[in-house]
């Protein structure tokens, strides 16, 4: 069980506004770890704008899934785990560090705000405590009100898509992606539109 990365965004009218990320890519291979880092970024970004305020979901990619929170304010969480991670562990994370970053950083600052400029520290915290989903599932018994019925399950990253749109697309548009993690994703892709990182899967270190 794996957490790879969490982040906090604020959900503009039009675009997802990145405030601060937390990365843990010790399982992939070296030179693999920026792109990764950028995709993960971007596939963050894309579910928060394609995410209703006040609404919790779930994307699953393959042996991944994403999980999001956009509040009625518009601030937003993403965390991505694999598939064996328990999903209601993954809310009561995002519940945490949304209300932890609120009470921190001024809300005056979410909508222009960027990782340069948030002065916010406890993602690699919280990113590293929960890790173990045993030891943080203990203290998220607590959240007991949440409730799943709730959580809106996406089964591929397409299904967030509009009508006309390819994920292609999005990622030659994208301010996340570099030059060469948008070139490397073309050479893989040929055709289809398979999961962004099942693309570097048979890097990853066993």
């Amino acid at each position: 069980m794996k957490l790879y990365s969490l982040s906090v965004f604020y959900k503009g009218t039009t675009k997802s506004n990145l405030l601060k990320a937390a990365y843990d890519l010790s399982s992939f291979s070296f030179f693999q770890r920026s792109s990764v880092q950028e995709f993960m970024t971007f596939t963050s970004s894309l579910i928060v704008e394609r995410s209703s305020q006040g609404t919790r979901a779930s994307v699953k990619e393959q042996e991944y899934l994403c999980h999001v929170y956009v509040r009625n304010d518009s601030l937003s969480a993403v965390v991505i785990a694999d598939n064996e991670y328990p999903s209601r562990v993954c809310f009561t994370l995002l519940d945490k560090v949304l209300d932890d970053f609120s009470n921190k950083v001024d809300r005056i600052d979410w909508p222009s705000g960027s990782p340069a400029t948030i002065q916010y520290t406890a993602l690699d915290a919280y990113l590293a405590k929960y890790q173990n989903p045993r030891e943080a599932d203990a203290m998220s018994k607590v959240q007991a009100e949440l409730d799943e019925t709730k959580i809106i399950l996406h089964n591929t990253m397409e299904s967030l898509l509009e009508r006309g749109e390819k994920l292609d697309d999005l990622v030659q548009k994208s301010e996340h992606l570099g030059n060469q993690s948008k070139a490397f994703y073309k050479t893989v892709t040929h055709c289809s539109c398979c999961s962004i990182f099942n693309h570097f899967g048979l890097d990853q270190k066993h």
